[in-house]
C-alpha cells in the first residue's frame, strides 16, 4: 500500500503558545504499518510529559530548531538533521529546547489508531477538557504516563 499525503490537505490541531500537529497519515492510511505526524513546537515549549509505548517505537526526526529529549534516565538535545529511535517500553518526554523552537517529524510503527489521541491534546491545550482526561485513554492509545520529575527538573532548570 502506497500512501501519499500533501501537506496542505494535512488536518491542522492548534496547541496553546503557537504550537501545532499536523496529522499525516494514521495507522488505517498505512495497513497498520505506521502513524506520522509532524509537529512544530513553539519556542520552549514542551511536546510530551513522560510516558512509554508498550506496543509501538515511536521516530523523532529534527526537521529544524532543537529538541529535549528524556529517554530513560538521560537528557539530550538533539539539533537538526538528528534522529531519535524509542523503543517500546523506554520511558520518555521531549519538547523544544529553551528559547528555540523544534519541528518534529514522528513516526510510531507499529502504527496505531492516534488521530483522536492528538485531537484530544488540542482540546486540552484548548482548556476545553481537563489534563486527566487522557488517564482513561491510555491503552486505547498506547501513551502510558509516568511519574519521572528529572523532566521537570530539567525544563524547569533549562538544560
Amino acid at each position: 500500500m502506497s500512501v501519499v499525503v500533501a501537506g496542505e490537505t494535512a488536518e491542522v490541531v492548534e496547541l496553546a503558545g503557537g504550537s501545532a500537529f499536523r496529522l499525516l497519515v494514521d495507522a488505517s492510511g498505512t495497513g497498520g504499518a505506521a502513524g506520522v505526524n509532524r509537529l512544530t513546537l513553539s519556542a520552549g515549549a514542551d511536546g510530551a510529559r513522560p510516558h512509554r509505548h508498550l506496543l509501538s517505537s515511536e521516530l523523532f526526526y529534527v526537521l529544524d530548531g532543537q529538541a529535549e529529549f528524556l529517554l530513560g534516565e538521560r537528557m539530550v538535545t538533539v539539533a537538526a538533521g538528528g534522529l531519535v529511535v524509542v523503543p517500546p517500553g523506554l520511558p520518555h518526554a521531549f519538547g523544544a529546547a529553551l528559547g528555540v523552537v523544534a519541528d518534529l517529524l514522528v513516526v510510531m510503527t507499529p502504527g496505531m489508531e492516534r488521530f483522536d489521541y492528538f485531537r484530544h491534546l488540542g482540546r486540552i491545550s484548548q482548556g476545553l477538557e481537563a489534563p486527566d482526561s487522557l488517564l482513561t485513554e491510555q491503552h486505547r492509545y498506547d501513551v502510558h504516563f509516568v511519574d519521572d520529575p528529572r523532566w521537570a527538573m530539567a525544563r524547569a532548570s533549562g538544560s
